[in-house]
């Protein structure tokens, strides 16, 4: 059986770890996005998503400082 099986704190660390990396690649996407357009419509959509990825982002830090602060 492999560690991470045995393991459900390693699990759910890489879980989170993906999750936080997944989400600085959506928010450079998102930045080039906003970088590349002139429409305001899409200018404002840009940057609600931005910002909702950013609250979500330290969202995810918090979990993990609370989840290292646990091992």
């Amino acid at each position: 059986m492999s560690l991470r099986k045995k393991n459900p704190v390693i699990r759910a660390r890489e879980d989170l770890i993906k999750e936080i990396e997944d989400l600085k690649q959506a928010l450079e996407t998102t930045n080039s996005n906003f970088e590349n357009t002139c429409d305001p419509d899409l200018i404002d959509s840009y940057i609600y998503e931005m910002n909702a990825i950013s609250f979500r982002y330290r969202y995810l830090l918090r979990q993990m400082r609370e989840m290292e602060l646990e091992m």
